[in-house]
């Protein structure tokens, strides 16, 4: 029986409903990675009070997505190649594990629907053009799928209400608009097809290298931007500098 999702939560409240929009605003990088949060104005944009305002970012710095410093305030989180390679690394453990288990305890149901939503992601001009492969949050995003997949409620809590938010920061910014797009389409499809076969070990295998390779793209990434900006003379990739 699939598990509860941690990611939907229905917005009631003031306070959920702005920090549902500066979450997607950060993931997608709207609102810079790296910069100063100013709650003046920000609670004039969102048309909301400062207590409002302090309870979804309280909310955001449980996602990840904004860090607070003595002395400093708050700032929306870098986006750097040591943040990379350390929530890579869990990522890649943590998801191969998901996967594992998904192979044990997904139903043909759900199996059926991962296909049909790999299907649907195959109409992507994009992706057909082989330049970026998008998949938008929840239902639609493979990653996602699996992990529920995996019926394991502590590995859900851990990755889904924990670290997805943060991963799909690193991955809308860096990692879907990429050459490596139609590999990593390839990449999903030999992963469903081991999870299809009840093949926990080749699985996992599967999406820790799947993984490893997004890493090594998106770190690849972040350092040809750190090189172009100091080569400019423009601002370098928050956080290293």
């Amino acid at each position: 029986m699939p598990l509860d999702d941690p990611t939907k939560i229905v917005a009631v409240t003031t306070a959920d409903k702005v920090f549902e929009q500066m979450q997607r605003a950060i993931v997608e990088g709207e609102i810079l990675a790296g910069s100063k949060i100013s709650e003046p104005e920000l609670a004039k944009q969102y048309q909301v009070s400062r207590s409002t305002l302090r309870e979804a970012l309280n909310r955001l710095e449980k996602c990840h997505l904004i860090e607070r410093k003595a002395n400093v305030g708050s700032r929306v989180v870098q986006c750097t190649t040591q943040g990379l390679l350390d929530l890579y690394f869990v990522r890649e453990a943590l998801e191969g594990m998901a996967c594992r288990q998904a192979a044990e305890n997904m139903s043909d149901a759900e199996i059926v629907d991962m296909k049909a939503m790999l299907n649907q992601h195959a109409t992507s001009q994009a992706l057909k053009d082989g330049v970026a492969y998008y998949q938008e949050e929840g239902d639609l995003d493979f990653h996602y799928k699996v992990i529920l997949g995996s019926h394991n409620a502590q590995l859900i809590q851990l990755i889904c209400g924990q670290l997805y938010h943060l991963v799909r920061m690193y991955r809308c910014q860096f990692g879907m608009h990429s050459p490596r797009a139609s590999r990593a389409f390839s990449e999903h499809a030999q992963i469903i097809e081991a999870i299809s076969d009840r093949d926990g070990e080749l699985a996992e295998m599967l999406m820790r290298r799947h993984i490893a390779a997004s890493r090594k793209n998106i770190e690849t990434k972040i350092a040809r931007q750190l090189a172009a900006e100091l080569k400019t003379g423009t601002t370098p990739v928050q956080g290293e500098q």
